[in-house]
C-alpha cells in the first residue's frame, strides 16, 4: 500500500485521543532512567539547545535541563504537556513545552544542537516524515539520539498482544521498527552518521504480573481506551493476556515482577 492511500491525519487524531485517555505519565515516569541514559549517551552539554520530540510528560527534556541545557519538549497531547510543565515547576527546571506534531514540528530549520526522543517519535505513523523532521531541526554537526523499543523485547510483545484485540491501521509500519538498526539506516540514509548503537534493557518493576496488567489498563492511554470497549469475559481475557507478557521476561523469584524490556539506543551526527 502506498503512503498516499494512508490517512495519517485520521490515524494521529485517533492516537491523540488514546494518549489523552488514562494517565500516561504514571507509566512514563517509571521510564525516566531511559531518558537520563540517553542524555548521557548524547553527551548533552550545559548551554546547548536541546529538543525532546514526542516528549510526553517531558522525561528527556527534564533530563537535558538537569544538565543545564536550554531544553524544549514538543508533543501533540496537551494533557501530557501540562504534566510536563507541572514536573518542571516542581523540580525547579526551566523547560519550554510546545504543542506540535512530530511529523510537522513548529520549529525552525537547524535550530537545535541535540534532538532527543525516548520511546516517543517511534509512534509517529509516517516514519519517514518524522525522521525527516528530526533531521530538519538539527543543526549540521548536531546530534540526534533516540531510544526505541525493539520488536522482540517485552514491550514489542506487549504491542503484539494488544494488536490482537485492536489491529493497527492498514499499511502503517510497526513503531518497533525504530528499534532496529536497518530501519534507522533506511529512514536517515547518509544524512546521519550513527556513532553509537547500543541495545539496552529497562527493568519494569511491579508487585505482580496482574499489577502490571492493571497499571497499564488504568493508565496507558491507548490500552485504557481499548479496555474500555471490552466487557465481561473479553475484559478478563485481555487483562490475563497482558499479565502473561512480563512473565516471559521476569527474573524475579519472589513473586514480584522484574522484567527486562529491550530497547535500542542510538546516537548520530547530522551531516
Amino acid at each position: 500500500m502506498s503512503s498516499t492511500t494512508i490517512d495519517y491525519e485520521a490515524i494521529k487524531k485517533n492516537q491523540r485521543a488514546g494518549w489523552e485517555t488514562g494517565d500516561y505519565p504514571r507509566v512514563g515516569n517509571t521510564l525516566q532512567l531511559i531518558a537520563e541514559l540517553l542524555a548521557e549517551a548524547a553527551d548533552v552539554h550545559a548551554g546547548e539547545r536541546v529538543l525532546d520530540v514526542a516528549c510526553g510528560q517531558g522525561n528527556a527534556a527534564l533530563a537535558a535541563a538537569r544538565r543545564f541545557a536550554e531544553a524544549t519538549g514538543v508533543d501533540y497531547a496537551v494533557n501530557l504537556l501540562d504534566q510536563g510543565r507541572e514536573r518542571a515547576i516542581a523540580e525547579h527546571l526551566p523547560v519550554t513545552f510546545v504543542e506540535g506534531d512530530a511529523e510537522d514540528l513548529p520549529l525552525p530549520d537547524a535550530s537545535y544542537d541535540v534532538v532527543l526522543s525516548t520511546v516517543g517519535v517511534m509512534f509517529a505513523p509516517n516514519h519517514q516524515q518524522a525522521a525527516d523532521e528530526l533531521v530538519r531541526v538539527t543543526k549540521p554537526g548536531g546530534r540526534i539520539a533516540l531510544s526505541s523499543w525493539t520488536p522482540a523485547g517485552m514491550i514489542g510483545q506487549l504491542f503484539k498482544a494488544v494488536s490482537k484485540w485492536a489491529p493497527p491501521p492498514a499499511g502503517v509500519r510497526p513503531p518497533t521498527l525504530w528499534g532496529t538498526e536497518q530501519h534507522l539506516h533506511e529512514l536517515f540514509g547518509d544524512r546521519v552518521e550513527f556513532t553509537a548503537i547500543t541495545k539496552r534493557e529497562h527493568v519494569f518493576r511491579y508487585h505482580s504480573p496482574e499489577h502490571f496488567a492493571q497499571w497499564f489498563i488504568d493508565n496507558y492511554g491507548p490500552i485504557t481506551r481499548l479496555a474500555g470497549t471490552l466487557d465481561g469475559e473479553d475484559h478478563r481475557r485481555f487483562a490475563a493476556e497482558l499479565a502473561d507478557v512480563p512473565r516471559a521476561f521476569d527474573y524475579a523469584t519472589d513473586g514480584t515482577v522484574a522484567a527486562r524490556a529491550e530497547y535500542l539506543e542510538v546516537v548520530g551526527i547530522r551531516r
